[in-house]
């Protein structure tokens, strides 16, 4: 796709290399980026652009993306990130093994001062 069919179909009507030029005389440069995928995420769900157009706008220095494409939403899984100084830690304070640190890390989702409540002897 080269630069003219961006301008075309955001002004309809107008010539794709008379907009080229009008571009380049307001200093707006143009750029096409061949993407295969445009994931957008939130905190909740993530946006997902298969198949997109992408194109890279250049004007006075500020760069911002164009992209058009077929979007589809897809909630976040939200496991918690469990590494092994944490599995360390709830080891060193409770005296399990790390399997059973693990565990409990996982059921208290990550949260690791219940963990170590939880599996401390009384």
């Amino acid at each position: 796709m080269g630069i003219g069919c961006w301008e075309y179909k955001m002004i309809p009507g107008m010539n794709p290399r008379a907009m080229k030029q009008a571009m380049k005389r307001m200093g707006i440069q143009q750029q096409d980026i061949d993407a295969t995928e445009v994931i957008i995420k939130t905190s909740e769900k993530e946006i997902v652009i298969s198949n997109p157009q992408v194109a890279k706008v250049n004007m006075m220095g500020q760069e911002t993306y164009q992209v058009v494409g077929e979007a589809e939403e897809r909630s976040i899984e939200t496991e918690p990130e469990i590494n092994q100084d944490d599995i360390k830690t709830v080891m060193e304070q409770t005296g399990v093994d790390e399997e059973k640190a693990r565990e409990a890390i996982e059921k208290n989702s990550g949260d690791l001062a219940a963990t170590i409540m939880e599996l401390k002897p009384e």
